[in-house]
């Protein structure tokens, strides 16, 4: 596969300030590749160094085969902000959209079957002659998406596409995304919202304070991460059900009890075995299992560890 973003011991300063160290990293032609973390991990800053608006401090990095910030490179990336006020309020997302597609030197002609499509393809149809100040968040979020598509890019770069979206118009987004990935184009998307990576993510960047924790696979991340942890609530019928010490006697080798309070028991599975037989083992000594849930999914906890470390 091709590189199409390669950082190479990329940092960034601002002033005193240490937004990014020493990141090397690189994305393939044709993927989707995630940049997860906290506010303040650094991941719009990645974004906007790939995007040539502002450079590294130390390092080098290519994109598209070249310098972000020659021209002939960055009329080539499409950039979705996570601001919504980079529009003309006034007037409607048609006309926007209109506007800056003409700003990609295409005709009238051109410009007016490009926006029409992508406004379809967005969901903004019905809207597209409403002025945007009176577009709700996600709707101004779509809009956007459909700017970042103008330029029909190589490289699409995405901060926080689906943040505040409700679930239709997050699902619109990501089949969109995955559509334009299968088509060839690669994109790089912040997010903090882990439930929409399965199924459409390929690689997976896990920063905190401008440091790189995980660089690799989703199936690498999640297969990093320790055996899950289970909420048990329970009953016994000789009233030991708040004994986390009579718990891990009746669990054995099964499974450990790492927490809990009350009727509440926190147990982590051993690697060998399966959630039924543990608390099949529970209720063999007495106990009354009432409720069990996992305490996050696996993509959570190993982003959860990644970050703890």
């Amino acid at each position: 596969m091709t590189p199409i973003v390669t950082l190479d011991g990329v940092s960034r300063r601002y002033g005193d300030k240490l937004a990014l160290t020493d990141i090397s990293m690189t994305v393939e032609e044709g993927t989707i590749h995630c940049l997860l973390g906290p506010n303040g991990a650094g991941k719009t800053t990645m974004l906007r160094v790939m995007a040539g608006l502002v450079g590294p401090s130390e390092g080098s990095l290519s994109v598209l085969g070249g310098d972000p910030f020659q021209h002939a490179i960055r009329s080539r990336i499409g950039w979705v902000p996570s601001d919504d006020r980079s529009f003309y309020m006034r007037v409607s997302g048609r006309e926007n959209l209109l506007f800056f597609a003409r700003l990609y030197g295409r005709g009238k002609r051109e410009s007016t079957r490009l926006v029409d499509s992508l406004l379809e393809e967005v969901g903004l149809t019905d809207d597209a002659y409403k002025p945007v100040r009176g577009y709700s968040h996600g709707m101004t979020k779509r809009l956007a998406v459909a700017r970042g598509l103008l330029g029909e890019s190589p490289l699409l770069l995405v901060d926080e596409a689906t943040h505040d979206l409700d679930i239709e118009g997050s699902r619109t987004i990501r089949a969109l995304f995955r559509d334009l990935a299968e088509r060839g184009s690669t994109i790089v998307w912040s997010t903090q919202r882990l439930e929409e990576l399965p199924g459409l993510v390929d690689t997976v960047t896990v920063l905190d304070r401008g440091a790189v924790r995980f660089d690799g696979s989703l199936d690498d991340l999640v297969a990093s991460v320790d055996r899950p942890v289970y909420r048990v609530a329970v009953r016994h019928e000789e009233g030991a059900a708040d004994s986390a010490e009579f718990a891990a006697a009746a669990l054995g080798e099964s499974a450990s009890v790492v927490g809990g309070e009350g009727h509440v028991l926190s147990i982590r599975l051993a690697a060998t075995s399966e959630l039924g037989a543990a608390l099949r083992k529970l209720m063999d000594a007495g106990f009354e299992v009432l409720t069990c849930h996992e305490e996050s999914g696996a993509i959570e906890r190993a982003v959860e560890m990644r970050l703890g470390s």
